[in-house]
């Protein structure tokens, strides 16, 4: 927890103010509980994100962007999601945009220069 001094003084940082998986996991009990399912699903997501380290999170919304990457780029995403930051939830979704990237025409053909 900071007190009001370290943030008046500038002594916080980005790290000190995240949300944990377990807090986040929390606020989806309480959002499903209340019948909100898909914010309960939100921060379901949210929760398992906070073990990817913020470069592959960037790397990741850079290659969801439309005609950005060819399918199986984004299976290799949703792969290593599952396996190696144990995040299903997320793994799932990246397969969900990737059938929607199919039916809309917007995967790239080949892999665009970045």
């Amino acid at each position: 927890m900071f007190h009001r001094q370290a943030l008046r003084g500038g002594r916080l940082s980005a790290g000190d103010m995240r949300a944990t998986d377990e807090t986040l996991l929390r606020q989806a009990a309480v959002a499903g509980a209340r019948g909100r399912t898909q914010l309960a699903e939100n921060l379901a997501r949210a929760a398992e994100l906070t073990a990817v380290p913020d470069d592959v999170i960037l790397e990741i919304y850079t290659a969801l962007r439309p005609h950005r990457s060819p399918a199986a780029e984004l299976e290799a995403w949703a792969e290593r999601l599952a396996t190696d930051y144990g995040a299903p939830r997320v793994a799932a979704f990246v397969r969900e945009a990737k059938a929607a990237y199919v039916e809309r025409g917007l995967l790239a053909t080949a892999k665009a220069p970045r």
